[in-house]
């Protein structure tokens, strides 16, 4: 009631003030009090009536009177709040012209002078940042000093005046970069807070002013403790802005950036995640209809599309653009804002369209830079910029659709925008590498050589803007190699591929870990790799690279700008990117040279770079954040500065400092190799519980390479092309969407037998425990069960235990990984035979009952079904038990592979959920579920499927499926599985796996379950197995045509390895129990010894303890051997607790000829006779073993 009446009474004072004269006497005192009130209230929205008011008030203030100032002071003061709501010019002019005359009847010693120097100041500030004229700003900056000089300490306004001069030096800032500028605005702002104590109304404004400078610095020095403080000031500043403040909105919006900040710097998702909800606190504050809503909406969506570039959530993505939608709606025609948020809407819809393919993403995307070209007409500044966003979206769309129209539009563009950028403007680099790339995109689908050559030139000019510790040095270095690698091909001009190499070199050293890492990296290994297909001249070019020192080789720029990355899923498609098909070229060009070992690096280490990277990163960072306080320290500080350097410009200097964090670390005890790619001695342990097969597929050649323990691998080049194998793959995989709707045996067989013809029974000991490595499309094809598939013939199911692993370090770190605590078993039953979507699955519970039955007696039983197989139920479960049995759909995801899951009542359980949880001791996952064991069709070579989330998250033994699995053989096969998995003390062994489910899968072939139902299931990771599981292999073979030994026989391999890697061997022998065990298994075991030996295989016992001694004499005697019969085996028993590092020393000698001529030469044996051993394929002799307790290195180590 009261606003009212005031209101009706100002109404009344304006109509009065047209009375001449007396009227405006008697209105403009009133008027000068009531207006203030009324603006504060909100209800005078009619400026302009007030104005003119004023106006006339003015005009009965004639020069020297004493209210004149006054009466300027006020109609400035009004024509300034015009401009700030409808943003004419002429109104700010008119007020500065005001203001300026307001100052000159304000003398020096006037009262007032400080404020009219105030008022004058404020309005060329924002003049200046309308117009952006620097001699506003530095007027304003004198003035705003000399309005300091009149309020000395003590001075009611000097709080005010301090703060003003701090805002007008931090724009200076802003505008020449001076730090000294920001450094005093700092300053200033500290000094204002002071005066400024904890109940005093601004202090809300001085908490927020000064974080926003301490912000401003830390983006300039990278000092965190500036950030820090400006949260915490700012924390303090949204405490004092109660529910409703009016500038509460804006304390979210600062808190929420300044988070943002430190998540860009440290990588805590949590700050993310905290900047997020603030932005959704302050939208929610900024309600439609509110002038800042536009704001609130682009911070959101701007916070939102960080988080996904984090963690790939598609939720993310489509929620940004929905309000990058919703702030375009807000920005319409002529508005300020409406290019960005054209520009940020675009930007989204490219990131969506890079992520699933859609190419309405694109077009739209398009669209919107087309409008946002057309509000930066001739002339406006941003204009050029506008121009190349335009020809960079057109561009892709032309790599994805082929219309050259849009490429030469593109080029057109990038013409154009290179004009508006002459020599010193800031974007010129920028426009001549664009314009560059465009044209030789043009060259390549014309082949018109004018335009590669200009690109060459265009891309020489980029680079000279680019010196030495520019940060796109780099891209230019890469993209003037690439034309010249062009026109080397079209000339031939052999200096011209020595400049691309060199040039490539160059940026690898200076590649950023961004999305472009790759790039440089897989263009530069795909030159060499073309070399093979160039003539014989620049054969030398590749020996030189092979040959080049460690620290210049592809192996390690591929090593360091991995582990530069986060382990973040955002980053899957940079290491699709830099490893796509690399190593497998990698591989093919080195086993050409004949470097075998370098080869099985290589190919190592550009394989599974997701899963590699994300075991090696976090263990070795979990162990040195537990090593002690030098260690925490520095794992601190290598994770904060890995973060930086994928998100700070300052890449030069980050990857030093990065780099001697890393040289400290390797310092330490225990972490000289920390972040280091084994090398080929280290990889080679994966064979060493048997051959590890590594089949390859390159475009040069495809090969298979066999990995033993104790010797060089073994080169077989396979006689098939990659183009063959890849339609093999493709027929095969047609034929596996089919099977269960009909019979297709014969296709099967067919495709079977063509993978038989690659089968290396020559090069692998008939018997033999074997690991699958293979590579690209061989990913996709059953190794495991190629065969001749005829009568009276074996299949190579029938010949060896197969496993699969992804890699070879991946199967070290399983045979690694310590087993928790044996005194109890916990296993787990999850089985969904109702998910949310798919059909109902009929034998699920009747799966779960038979594992029940057969496990529930031996181990803690738990078993959760339908209703209780939720995702969260699921994962609870896992974090208690270490055993897992899963009966439900595998829904596996090729386009999104991390999206890939297993259906449970309430919804996906997918990858993500799997590898983000962390489990204590996992041991054994049986995956009884569909294609399992697929994954991403575009990298194969990633492994990114269920199975292998499983055992990245540690289980060390899976068993997982390459496609359908029919409900009830899954039935049968865990039933026989399970019967298999548990050893003679009656408890679950993991490493049994695979000969259980060799056995399980046996005892199906006489059921006439369909082939591919036979064959389905896979065994993933390790399998140590006992002797007396091997001996049973090698029995069940009853193979009396033994081949010729090619190595160390399976028994003598097994324990020997065994050894090497520090296994007990008393628990080896837990299948035989020895020291009471019955004469009837030592008598299988040796009479198969006794057969082997007869066939020309010499063995390797190795017995612990006086009892396995006696037990084997003994039964040398009851078995009828001679002295020189048991000679053949050679009994280690004395020296057995150093029996480990004697063999490091045989495994570490690498001089072959001197082991053999020492080992001939050396008649000293363990037993009084020679003993003719043989633990390197070809080499035998007499072997010197050590008599005393000292054991003592073969070659004089």
């Amino acid at each position: 009631m009261l606003r009212h009446h005031l209101f009706l009474h100002v109404t009344l004072i304006i109509r009065a003030a047209t009375v001449p004269t007396l009227g405006l006497i008697f209105a403009v005192p009133v008027l000068e009090f009531l207006l203030p009130v009324f603006q504060q209230l909100g209800f005078l929205s009619d400026l302009d009536e007030s104005i003119e008011v004023y106006r006339a008030a003015l005009e009965l203030r004639p020069l020297g009177s004493l209210y004149r100032a006054t009466c300027l002071n006020n109609l400035a003061n009004s024509l300034r709040d015009r401009f700030e709501q409808r943003g004419s010019l002429s109104d700010l002019d008119e007020a500065i012209k005001l203001y300026r005359a307001a100052l000159l009847l304000r003398p020096p010693g006037n009262y007032d002078r400080a404020s009219a120097l105030a008022n004058l100041a404020d309005s060329l500030e924002d003049k200046f940042k309308q117009c952006g004229t620097l001699a506003d700003l530095d007027e304003a900056i004198e003035l705003n000093l000399a309005a300091l000089l009149l309020c000395p300490p003590g001075h009611s306004d000097r709080a005010m005046c301090l703060n003003n001069l701090a805002i007008s030096i931090h724009d200076r800032f802003d505008q020449r970069g001076a730090l000294s500028d920001l450094d005093e605005a700092v300053e200033l702002h500290r000094a204002a807070l002071l005066l400024r104590p904890p109940d005093h109304s601004e202090r809300v404004v001085s908490l927020s002013n000064l974080a926003l400078g301490l912000r401003d610095r830390f983006k300039q020095r990278g000092s965190l403790s500036d950030l820090d403080e400006a949260i915490e000031l700012q924390r303090a500043a949204l405490l004092l802005l109660c529910p409703g403040h009016p500038k509460r909105a804006s304390s979210f919006t600062n808190l929420a950036a300044s988070l943002r900040d430190k998540f860009q710097q440290c990588g805590a998702l949590s700050d993310l995640d905290e900047a997020i909800e603030l932005n959704r606190a302050a939208l929610l504050l900024h309600s439609p209809g509110h002038s800042e809503r536009v704001v609130s909406l682009n911070n959101l969506a701007n916070s939102l599309r960080d988080r996904f570039e984090q963690r790939g959530s598609s939720s993310d993505l489509d929620e940004a653009i929905e309000l990058y939608r919703a702030a375009l709606l807000l920005c319409p025609s002529g508005h300020n804002d409406r290019s960005i948020s054209l520009n940020n809407l675009a930007r989204s819809l490219i990131d969506r369209f890079n992520q699933r393919g859609t190419l309405s993403d694109l077009d739209d995307a398009i669209e919107h830079h087309r409008a946002a070209l057309l509000l930066c007409p001739p002339g406006h500044s941003l204009r050029s910029m506008s121009l190349n966003n335009l020809a960079i979206s057109l561009r892709n769309r032309f790599h994805q659709c082929g219309t050259l129209s849009d490429l030469d539009e593109a080029i057109e563009l990038n013409q154009a925008a290179l004009l508006l950028c002459p020599p010193g403007h800031s974007d010129r680099s920028m426009s001549l590498n664009n314009l560059a790339t465009s044209l030789r995109d043009r060259f390549r689908r014309c082949g018109a050589l004018s335009e590669l050559d200009d690109a060459i030139e265009f891309n020489r000019a980029a680079l000279l803007l680019h010196p030495p510790g520019h940060s796109d040095r780099s891209m230019s270095l890469n993209n003037l190699a690439n034309s010249l690698y062009d026109r080397f091909h079209q000339h031939g001009a052999l200096f011209e591929l020595d400049d691309a190499i060199e040039l490539h070199r160059a940026a690898l050293l200076l590649r950023p870990p961004d999305s472009s890492t790759g790039m440089s990296y897989r263009t530069w290994m795909n030159h060499l790799g073309s070399i093979w297909n160039s003539p014989a001249s620049l054969m030398q070019h590749l020996v030189a690279i092979l040959m080049l020192p460690k620290s210049w080789t592809a192996l390690k720029f591929l090593d360091r700008h991995v582990a530069l990355l986060s382990s973040s899923l955002r980053h899957f498609d940079v290491f699709k990117e830099a490893t796509s098909s690399l190593a497998m070229d990698a591989f093919s060009c080195s086993i050409r040279y004949g470097d075998l070992m370098t080869a099985v690096e290589l190919v190592e280490q550009g394989r599974a770079v997701f899963w590699t990277h994300l075991a090696r990163f976090r263990t070795p960072i979990d162990e040195l954040s537990l090593s002690g306080d030098p260690g925490a320290t520095l794992a601190d500080e290598f994770k904060r500065l890995s973060f930086r350097l994928h998100q700070s410009p300052q890449i030069r200097q980050l990857t030093m400092q990065w780099d001697d964090v890393v040289s400290r670390i390797r310092m330490l005890p225990d972490f000289s190799h920390f972040l280091l790619p084994p090398p080929f001695s280290g990889l080679q342990k994966a064979a060493d519980e048997g051959p590890v097969i590594v089949v390859n597929a390159s475009q040069y050649s495809c090969d298979a390479l066999i990995i033993f323990g104790f010797r060089d691998p073994v080169h077989i080049p396979l006689d098939i092309t990659q183009t063959e194998v890849s339609e093999l793959s493709s027929e095969f995989q047609s034929l596996a969407e089919e099977f269960g709707s009909s019979d297709h045996q014969q296709e099967l067989a067919s495709i079977l037998r063509e993978l038989w013809k690659l089968y290396l029974e020559s090069k692998v000991e008939y018997g033999s425990r074997i690991w699958w490595c293979p590579t690209a499309e061989f990913t996709l094809l059953p190794l495991h069960a190629a065969g001749p598939y005829e009568k009276k013939k074996d299949n190579l199911p029938h010949i060896y235990i197969s496993s699969y692993t992804p890699t070879l370090a991946a199967l070290i770190r399983a045979r690694q990984q310590v087993s928790g605590d044996t005194s109890m078993q916990h296993f787990v039953a999850v089985g969904q035979a109702n998910p949310d979507r798919g059909k109902a699955l009929r034998c699920v519970a009747p799966e779960l009952a038979v594992v029940a039955q057969r496990l529930s007696p031996l181990v803690s039983f738990t078993s959760l079904e339908d209703s209780g197989a939720t995702v969260q139920g699921a994962l609870d479960a896992l974090r208690h038990n270490q055993w897992l049995h899963l009966a439900c759909h595998g829904m596996p995801n090729r386009k999104q592979p991390f999206e890939s899951s297993f259906a449970m009542r309430d919804g996906p359980l997918m990858i993500t959920d799997i590898i983000r949880s962390h489990w204590q001791n996992p041991e054994f996952a049986f995956l009884s579920a569909c294609h399992t064991t697929v994954g991403d069709e575009t990298s194969l070579d990633e492994s990114i499927h269920l199975a292998a989330a499983m055992q990245f998250s540690g289980f060390r033994s899976v068993i997982g499926s390459m496609w359908s699995v029919d409900d009830d053989v899954a039935r049968q096969v865990v039933s026989a599985f399970y019967g298999n998995l548990v050893d003679g003390s009656g408890r679950l062994e993991c490493t049994r796996a695979a000969v259980a489910l060799q056995k399980a899968v046996k005892s199906l072939r006489k059921m006439k379950i369909p082939l591919e139902q036979q064959i389905v299931f896979v065994h993933i990771a390790p399998g140590t197995i006992g002797y007396h599981s091997l001996v049973q292999h090698h029995i069940s073979c009853s193979h009396a045509n033994v081949t010729e030994s090619h190595g160390i026989v399976t028994l003598s391999d097994f324990a020997v390895r065994s050894t090497r890697c520090g296994l007990d061997i008393r628990k080896i022998y837990t299948s035989v129990p020895v020291a009471s065990g019955s004469d009837k298994e030592w008598g299988e075991i040796l009479a198969f010894a006794e057969k082997m030996v007869a066939a020309g295989r010499t063995y390797c016992w190795l017995p612990w303890g006086e009892e396995y001694l006696l037990k084997v004499l003994s039964f040398h005697s009851k078995l009828g051997w001679q002295r020189q019969q048991a000679c053949q085996c050679v009994v280690l028993n004395h020296i057995a607790p150093k029996i480990e590092d004697y063999l490091q020393g045989l495994c570490e000698c690498q001089d072959l000829p001197t082991l053999r001529k020492t080992a001939m030469n050396t008649s000293q044996g363990i037993l009084d006779g020679g003993l003719n051993a043989s633990l390197f394929g070809g080499i035998s002799g007499t072997f010197p073993l050590p008599t005393d307790s000292s054991a003592r290195h073969p070659c004089g180590k």
